[in-house]
């Protein structure tokens, strides 16, 4: 039998590794998630892989001969990340302790090592097996040569080369010169794509019967094909792997591939320094917990079903012993495969389940189209799992619940029993990054799931999903319940671990209920009335267009940057503030609002851009997005979608209407309750409590105490004057002074704000440090311990994460540890209205009250309130709000009434 040679393509994989990982830390701050993905998948391959023979390729430093042949060569690649870069020595050290031979060539790359050590293991009767997620090595492949995608567990022999790109492995080149290669900024033909590359060497066998042929192929294909020709002999260059590199010394024979001693005492040190205990353990032979590194580290998670078996339910037996598993199960995984992402008009298509890790099923029960398959009545399929769906005693675990309990609320059941939720216990952990189940399972399990598009195309040839056929579409599902019960394992003993983290995701769980009943309520709006407003903006923006086509001295298109540019910087000769990344003066909103200070135009343009930009996105938009069904239109709130905590709102975003102009006051008042008054409470100053409470200043927390006006009083004493004689201009600073310290504002911000010198703006900070001592040290301290460990908290527990805090380029670390000392503010006043939300929410149920929450916005909450209910509503509104908390200032929330949002506001 012929013996293995073992190539991994590290340079690939650490890349891989990086992107893959969560954002892992060592007790100092380290980041070790690359680290430690390229360690697990080295030793998950030697297990895989029995191979005799082995090496690990990096790409050296420098450059390489193919960036002599073609200068843009990989020149629009991004430099690699500081915390990418900060890993690779490491990376390279745990390598060749765990006893693998290293090459990294100078002059080549690694695909380039890689080809010569293939082909010298070729030439002395060795199997190849290429560990690699490099497209460009499939040109390597032959009956001596394999390559496997440890992230995917795909495996690429001759006949799973020409099953994945159309063409058999000694086309892989030719195919890449058709199609280009976007990675390495290597040119193909224009426009075309893997189709017609695989189409034309179909047709014609090889590139160069395709450029003999290349005077007969019609339209605008064949012509890019002979603009490309002139190019070819430089792209196959480019393209083709080089396998006869100088390796230094003699021509390398496999016994200098053999696998060496572990080196157990740099692994030691390793381990121990990046906090990867389980490996420490194994390593030292310790039975005990070795305290060291970051809590987050993802190798003492269960491991993950060596197999699974996806069921498709079909016939009653099938589903009765389902059903009989989730009656069984204290925790059950549940997912909805549906017709649409608004969950307002989502139906229902299947339902997938899983109780045990590798282990699930999937219930077609609305697929359509000739492809459908067999499948059971939804009605009756419904009709069996009402009792189970609504049985709140039944334990339910999803990715998302809020958009599954909308699917069954669509099909008239109301899903109760959800005790755990995958997206939330992610967001809790890591609300700096993607939570989406395909994300998570390839960052946490690495694994890469069937995508929807896999399924249903892309583009405007994608089908819905009940189009799909039902064996395909079982799979797919399937494998989502499987990934979040395996999600769970992994996630909710970390979140458990620590007091705060937990706290912070029940309330989750608890406003995830509170935001599905306000979604489906939905609000009512005027359509005549924003119907109205639309015409008069019309007319407003007629009449600025006159004034702009006046001072302009000739028409434009006010709505073309081009044109605008040549009136502006052309024409009219105003100076150029900033210019675009093509060389052409730009005239954005932050340009035009520099220019306004002292031009007319650029005034009477931002004042029309406002206008235009409130009609097309509210008063137009508006009535369109009027449910029929309830007359009520219903934003989406999405929940885990800011790093801080808090909501973002969308289709329609009801939180960024204006509220400092006029016009955009007026939408507000198209927003009207279906019967009795809408009723409007808002923390006060809430972001400056927070820091009073934060920072521990007793000034600060006194003038609050005492319930003073606080920009009053902060004037006062900045500026050293009794509080009665405090005048406007003096409040106003102390008021930006106030607000811009805790959104990070500097010297520079303060000045430009105020219209001050710095020189004054650093005399107005110094004084407001030395009269509030405790902002200065908390602000101090704040940055410190950011550094320190890589995110801060809020008041209760919310970890915010600053990825860019120590391995971001100078701005962008500035710009991280101003959010350092933002973050806690917003995230504790996310947190306060999230408990005031399910508190208020609490009390309607309990006392089983008519009124309804309608809106939530920022820190305000809009209720729906019959006239019978006002004086009660009106009462106990501020003392729930106000009870979620005790700081060490006093919290206010101010309650108004209206007939509308504006009045009520």
């Amino acid at each position: 039998m012929n013996k293995t040679l073992l190539l991994v393509d590290g340079s690939s994989y650490l890349y891989r590794a990086y992107h893959a990982m969560p954002d892992l830390r060592n007790a100092q701050g380290e980041p070790t998630g690359a680290l430690y993905g390229v360690i697990n998948m080295l030793r998950k391959l030697v297990q895989d892989h029995k191979a005799e023979y082995a090496a690990c390729i990096f790409d050296a430093k420098g450059k390489t001969f193919r960036d002599e042949i073609y200068p843009d060569y990989k020149s629009h690649r991004p430099p690699m990340p500081e915390d990418l870069a900060a890993q690779i020595e490491p990376i390279h050290n745990a390598v060749r302790a765990l006893g693998w031979p290293v090459f990294a060539v100078e002059g080549v790359e690694a695909d380039d090592v890689i080809g010569t050590l293939a082909r010298i293991a070729t030439e002395h009767g060795l199997k190849t097996v290429v560990s690699t997620g490099d497209k460009d090595l499939a040109q390597l492949v032959d009956d001596h040569v394999t390559l496997v995608n440890t992230m995917s567990g795909e495996v690429l022999d001759p006949a799973g080369v020409v099953r994945k790109f159309g063409v058999p492995p000694e086309r892989i080149v030719d195919y890449l010169m058709l199609v280009g290669d976007t990675v390495d900024n290597v040119p193909g033909v224009d426009k075309v794509g893997p189709k017609t590359a695989v189409k034309w060497l179909t047709e014609h066998g090889s590139i160069d019967k395709l450029v003999e042929a290349a005077e007969g192929i019609k339209g605008v294909a064949g012509n890019n094909l002979r603009t490309a020709i002139p190019n070819f002999p430089m792209t196959r260059q480019l393209l083709s792997v080089k396998c006869d590199c100088d390796l230094g010394g003699d021509i390398i024979a496999p016994e200098q591939l053999l696998p060496r001693e572990q080196d157990k005492e740099s692994l030691l040190a390793l381990y121990e320094r990046y906090g990867f205990r389980t490996w420490l353990r194994e390593l030292s032979g310790e039975t005990e917990r070795v305290p060291t590194g970051d809590s987050r580290v993802v190798e003492d998670a269960p491991q993950p079903p060596a197999e699974t078996d996806y069921q498709v339910v079909t016939d009653w037996p099938a589903f009765e012993r389902w059903l009989a598993l989730i009656q069984a199960a204290p925790l059950v995984a549940l997912d909805t495969e549906t017709t649409s992402l608004d969950e307002m008009q989502a139906r229902l298509v299947g339902i997938s389940l899983s109780v045990t890790p590798g282990t699930a099923c999937y219930i077609p029960v609305a697929h359509r189209g000739p492809e459908a398959g067999e499948q059971l009545p939804k009605d009756e399929v419904l009709a069996r799992l009402r009792p189970w769906l609504e049985n709140a005693d039944a334990g339910k675990l999803l990715h998302n619940a809020k958009y599954d309990a909308h699917v069954f609320a669509n099909e008239g059941i109301r899903l109760a029993g959800v005790r755990e939720d995958t997206m939330l216990q992610a967001y809790v952990l890591e609300s700096h990054r993607a939570v989406s189940l395909a994300d998570l399972a390839q960052r946490w399990l690495g694994r890469k799931g069937v995508t929807y598009e896999d399924l249903c195309g892309k583009g405007v040839n994608q089908i819905c999903f009940d189009e799909v056929a039902v064996e395909k579409a079982g799979f797919y599902a399937a494998e989502d319940a499987d990934f979040t019960i395996q999600m769970h394992g992994l996630l909710r003993p970390r979140v458990s671990a620590d007091r705060g983290l937990d706290f912070i995701y029940k309330l989750e769980l608890q406003v995830a209920e509170v935001l599905l009943q306000i979604e489906r309520t939905g609000v009512r709006v005027d359509a005549e009335e924003l119907g109205r407003q639309s015409h008069a903006l019309g007319q407003e923006m007629l009449a600025l267009e006159a004034r702009a086509y006046e001072l302009a001295g000739q028409p434009f298109n006010l709505n073309s940057p081009k044109q605008l540019g040549e009136i502006l910087f052309g024409r009219m000769q105003l100076p150029v503030v900033r210019k675009t990344a093509s060389g052409v003066p730009s005239t954005d909103e932050e340009v035009l609002t520099k220019l306004a200070q002292d031009y007319p135009l650029p005034q009477v343009l931002l004042q029309y851009r406002g206008l235009a930009k409130l009609k097309s996105t509210y008063t137009d938009k508006l009535p369109r997005m009027i449910n029929p069904a309830t007359g009520r239109v219903h934003t989406h709130y999405a929940q885990a979608a800011v790093i801080t905590g808090r909501l973002a709102s969308s289709d329609p975003n009801l939180q960024n209407i204006p509220v400092r102009t006029p016009e955009g006051r007026r939408v507000r008042e198209a927003f009207v309750p279906q019967r009795g008054v809408l009723v409007s409470a808002d923390y006060s100053q809430i972001e400056l409590r927070i820091m009073a409470h934060v920072s521990d200043d007793a000034n600060l927390q006194q003038a609050f105490a005492a319930g003073e006006d606080i920009h009053r009083a902060t004037a006062a004493e900045v500026f050293g004057v009794p509080l009665a004689d405090v005048a406007a201009e003096q409040r106003r600073a102390a008021k930006a002074i106030n607000f811009g310290l805790i959104y990070g504002m500097g010297v520079f911000g303060l000045a430009s704000n105020l219209g001050i010198t710095r020189d004054a703006a650093q005399a107005y900070i110094d004084r407001y440090f030395a009269r509030y001592p405790g902002v200065a040290q908390y602000m101090e301290s704040t940055r410190v311990l950011a550094r320190q460990q890589g995110y801060v908290e809020t008041v209760f527990g919310r970890r915010l994460w600053l990825p860019e805090i120590n391995g971001g380029s100078g701005p962008r670390r500035q710009a991280a540890e101003r959010a350092a000392i933002n973050a806690p503010m917003q995230g504790t006043a996310a947190d306060l209205i999230k408990m005031a939300m399910v508190a208020v929410q609490d009390w309607i149920a309990t006392d089983g009250l008519d009124s309804r929450i309608i809106m939530q916005v920022h820190d305000e909450l809009v209720l729906e309130v019959p006239d019978g209910e006002l004086e009660r509503v009106r009462e106990r509104l501020p003392a729930l709000m106000c009870g979620v908390a005790q700081l060490h200032v006093p919290l206010v929330a101010e309650v108004g009434v209206g007939r509308n949002w504006e009045q009520a506001h």
